[in-house]
Order: structure tokens, then sequence, then C-alpha cells
């Protein structure tokens, strides 16, 4: 017996099989041919993934004219069957329904960004040589010499292991 697996609406035997993790726990649903279309599984731009697998987990709709977008028009009901906002003001707008989205799917739900190490560590040098010259700078017009000769020696120093970490 080749397929074992049942459709979880209708108990016939199941060919449309989606998986989801959401909070680190995997969700599984399996459909028929029928089932899968009628729920919008086939055709990408009337299928919702979030809407078969979390029914209930999106916050009740506000009622009335907060359910729309004030700018576009875009109802919740239509950010859940495509996925995706109709304008920039919908993030505002139902920013109290995709907050918590955000947080469970997310670490937040402001981004951050990612910066690579290398990224970081020449960036923290540069900033050091200029922090380095122009204390320098400083020191030679207010004829402050012993420390000018400190930070030259300072600047030599930072800009040879620079020149070695690039090397390496």
């Amino acid at each position: 017996m080749a397929n074992s697996l049942k459709c979880d609406l209708c108990s016939k035997p199941a060919t449309v099989h989606l998986t989801q993790i959401v909070n680190s726990k995997i969700h599984k649903v399996d459909l028929c041919e029928a089932c899968a279309q009628a729920k919008g599984v086939t055709d990408p731009s009337g299928f919702s993934l979030a809407d078969l697998l979390l029914k209930a987990s999106l916050n009740p709709e506000p009622a009335g004219d907060a359910a729309k977008c004030t700018a576009c028009g875009f109802t919740s009901q239509d950010f859940k069957k495509a996925g995706r906002f109709g304008c920039p003001s919908c993030y505002e707008h139902f920013s109290k329904m995709l907050e918590p989205m955000l947080e469970t799917m997310h670490k937040g739900n402001a981004h951050t960004g990612k910066i690579p190490h290398r990224a970081v560590a020449r960036k923290s040098h540069y900033e050091r040589l200029t922090q380095l010259e122009t204390e320098l700078d400083q020191a030679i017009k207010s004829e402050r010499y012993e420390d000018a000769a400190r930070y030259r020696d300072e600047l030599t120093q930072v800009r040879e292991s620079g020149d070695k970490k690039s090397t390496s």
C-alpha cells in the first residue's frame, strides 16, 4: 500500500501534503485532490497556508471600516488570502494583527539585519584609526607634543595590526 495517508477533511486517500513549522511545532495537513482544490491549494493566488493550518491563530477582525486599509481598501481577509499587503499603509493599519504573528515567527517584530563579522572588524578598525588621527591633529595644533607622539605610535601600531589581519 503506497499511500496510506487519508485526507484530514474527508478521509479519502490524500495526495497533497503540506507542512508548516510554527513555534518549533510541526503542523501537517494531508488533503485529497478535491479538498485541495476546494481550499485553493492548487491555485497559488487563492491559497493561504496560514488560513488552512492556523485557522484561528489570527486576532479576530475588527468590525466595520477598521477592517479595511484607509489608503488602498485592502482587508485582513485579502491579506490572509494573498499573504501580502496592498500598500505600505497596510502595515500600520493592520499592526495589531501583524505584531503577534511576527513575534511568533521571528525574534521580535523589528528588523535588525545582519553584518558579517569581518565587516564589523573593518569598521571598528577604521573608526579607531580615524579617532587616533583626529586626536593626533588636535594634539599637534594645541602643541601637546608628548601626547602627539603617543598618538602617532599607537596609530602606527593599529595600522600594522590591520595590515597583518588583511594579509592572513
